[in-house]
């Protein structure tokens, strides 16, 4: 490697890389039992290599150990979470209404816009503290009261469709249990004295919100709630989506603006302070103190803001360099971000796969990729020119959003398939406000809440959201402004992410590699085969056809919530129409786009001329299986949807149906395989 190559390609930041790529490998494909042994065997090679082997093999060394510890840290994180789970009480009440007791937890809005109340329930006697998430009225109670509520629930549900959301992944994570409804308005619960500390925070936030929403009325009170709190629940969905429309979705994240302002402006405010302090000052170094105290106050905003995945981010960026002022140390940006992408990994190595966590660093890496360019190739200093300082200043805010815009397009177009078309108008038309006035005025709120002067700041923040709404609302209106894009498999994404690293931490003309590799995965997700049926779960199935001009669907009054989640998947906003089959007393047939004829099967008397005719044959019906196997055609039964929910079919060139289910036919991962039984009604 060049010596340029080698500044970039720093240790920090292959270990942050290594582990994120073992980390994906250890949560997306479950471990054998003897992978971790082999694991932890090349884990102590490759240290040992990178310690005393030649040179030029001690980052290769480096990159091999990280990846084995990633493949670890996932298993451990998993093995952890399989030995709490195993202690919770499995629930599954489809049919019946339980109560259930603990505190509230939060009160959030569901993408409909109905309310839905998290519910913890604390640790017991070797059991783990859980949550339950259910839609209801939460009545007078306020998040950290005790709670009772009477409801109907079942486990988290796996992906809608193949390769789609995966609820279950993330709740076997975050510990809840279960997800459903409550049949009566929450009511006060028995007095609790467990997650004293958990319940005050909850609390904070509310009282902070609801403070908040009273001093700024209206949408903008809202909206200044969820910069500041990160309490979402006041949100009106119609600027929820005018925002990311108009490419401003990242506003809502409390990230690195928001930690950087409110740390930053406690430093300076300290450090001021101690500077007059003459006699003090000369004899110490006044930054020390300043950056003791935004280290405590960048705790505190952490866990009032929820302690999401980009703000632990930039939590962990900004501890980095305030302990860098504490050490008397240069703080290197490479090694910050990557310093803070093994912390993340370590502690939560199942955020790698999350869009916050994707999107987050990759924004944060390019615009330090941009901004190592910009210096080394920036103009010597003029003289004082207020004409170009203000270019200069706009030119930066566009920049930064083109950059950042340009770093989270990718990942976010694959996880949302949507790209907001004028996002880059829409951050060089609102941003300057965002910046220049909301956040600072928001931050002053925050400085002075505590001693109830926020009243003026908190007006200048609300006139700011005001201006910042009408403009999101304006670009969101805007011809073409929301363009829906086909997804993309896992594996497509993944190329995509090496080649942006690699694109990032390089140098020079080592950056072309990275960048090709990104242009071979997009060639990848534009050139890719398209699924020619989709089941569901429910056996509806939806096909192309041609009289409508697009996809149909078999039934449109069941699973409606899968339909709509795999043609948002195929970048489809229209409302599908009814697929036009051929039906009578045994069910009905059709015929994909490619001319394979396929059969809902309504009866099995019919079985054996549908096998004779059919190429696929859907059907909710459980079919033995010796007749299965003595089926000329592909069948897919309620068995089968059941065990392994929807599928995707592909007719691939050779005429061969290429089937694809949510999960294996064995699955393997804890999250799939939950307990179903009945809860222990005694507690």
């Amino acid at each position: 490697m060049s010596a340029g190559t080698e500044n970039y390609f720093s240790p920090a930041i292959l270990f942050a890389l290594g582990l994120a790529a073992g980390a994906i490998l250890a949560l997306v494909t479950p471990l054998s039992a003897g992978v971790p042994a082999i694991a932890g065997a090349v884990l102590v090679a490759g240290m040992a290599a990178t310690w005393r082997g030649p040179d030029r093999y001690r980052r290769f060394a480096l990159l091999t150990a990280v990846l084995a510890a990633g493949l670890l840290a996932g298993q451990m994180r998993t093995e952890a979470r399989i030995a709490g789970a195993a202690a919770i009480p499995a629930i599954d009440t489809r049919d019946d209404v339980v109560p259930l007791t603990g505190w509230l937890g939060a009160i959030e809005r569901s993408g409909s816009g109905r309310q839905r109340l998290v519910i913890r329930v604390p640790a017991g006697d070797e059991m783990p503290g859980y949550s339950v998430r259910v839609l209801g009225d939460p009545g007078n109670l306020r998040p950290g009261d005790p709670v009772s509520v009477e409801a109907v629930l079942s486990p988290p549900r796996a992906a809608a469709m193949p390769g789609g959301y995966d609820f279950a992944f993330h709740a076997f994570f975050a510990r809840i249990a279960a997800t459903g409804y409550a049949v009566a308005p929450a009511q006060p619960g028995p007095d609790l004295a467990a997650d004293g500390v958990q319940r005050w925070i909850a609390q904070l936030r509310w009282r902070m919100a609801e403070r908040i929403a009273r001093q700024v009325p209206g949408r903008s009170g809202a909206l200044a709630a969820a910069l500041l709190t990160g309490d979402r629940s006041r949100l009106d969905p119609a600027d929820v989506d005018a925002l990311r429309n108009a490419g401003l979705g990242h506003m809502l994240a409390i990230s690195g603006m928001h930690m950087g302002l409110f740390a930053g402006g406690v430093f300076f405010a300290v450090r001021m302070m101690a500077a007059g302090l003459g006699g003090w000052s000369r004899r110490y170094d006044p930054a020390i103190p300043a950056a003791l105290a935004a280290l405590i106050a960048a705790a505190l905003y952490l866990a009032v803001s929820g302690g999401a995945i980009p703000t632990q981010r930039a939590f962990i960026m900004t501890v980095s360099a305030l302990g860098a002022v504490l050490a008397r140390r240069r703080v290197l940006s490479f090694h910050t971000l990557a310093i803070a992408m093994t912390a993340v990994l370590l502690l939560t190595p199942e955020a790698v796969v999350t869009p916050g966590f994707q999107m987050s660093f990759a924004a944060v890496a390019a615009l330090i990729a941009a901004a190592q360019i910009w210096q080394a190739k920036r103009p010597p200093p003029a003289p004082l020119d207020p004409g170009r300082g203000l270019r200069q200043f706009f030119g930066g805010l566009g920049m930064t959003s083109l950059v950042a815009g340009v770093a989270t397009s990718g990942f976010a177009a694959f996880h949302f398939h949507r790209i907001a078309a004028w996002g880059l108008v829409g951050n060089l038309i609102v941003m300057p406000v965002f910046t220049l006035l909301v956040m600072p005025a928001g931050v002053l709120a925050l400085f002075l809440m505590p001693l109830g002067l926020d009243g003026v700041p908190l007006t200048v923040m609300g006139f700011g959201l005001d201006l910042v709404l009408t403009l999101a609302h304006m670009v969101a209106d805007w011809p073409g402004a929301e363009r829906a894009i086909p997804s993309a498999p896992g594996w497509v994404l993944a190329l995509y992410g090496c080649g942006f690293a690699i694109a990032c931490a390089a140098r020079g003309l080592w950056r072309a590699p990275g960048i090709g590799v990104m242009l071979v995965a997009m060639a990848i997700w534009a050139a890719g085969p398209r699924p020619d049926l989709f089941v569901t779960r429910d056996g509806v199935v939806l096909a192309q056809d041609e009289d409508a001009e697009g996809w149909a669907v078999s039934d449109r009054r069941r699973s409606r919530f899968p339909v709509r989640v795999f043609l948002e998947a195929e970048g489809e906003d229209e409302r599908p129409d009814r697929l036009a089959l051929a039906c009578d007393d045994t069910g009905c047939a059709g015929r994909t786009a490619g001319g394979t004829v396929f059969t809902l099967l309504e009866g099995l008397e019919s079985l054996a001329e549908d096998c004779r005719l059919a190429g696929l044959i859907v059907t909710r019906l459980t079919i033995p299986e010796h007749r299965i196997r003595s089926c000329a055609a592909r069948v897919i039964d309620g068995g089968v949807l059941a065990r392994q929910g929807g599928a995707l079919i592909r007719e691939a060139a050779s005429g061969e149906l290429v089937i694809r289910h949510v999960l294996p036919r064995d699955p393997r991962s804890p999250w799939h395989t939950r307990r179903t039984t009945r809860p222990d009604r005694s507690r």
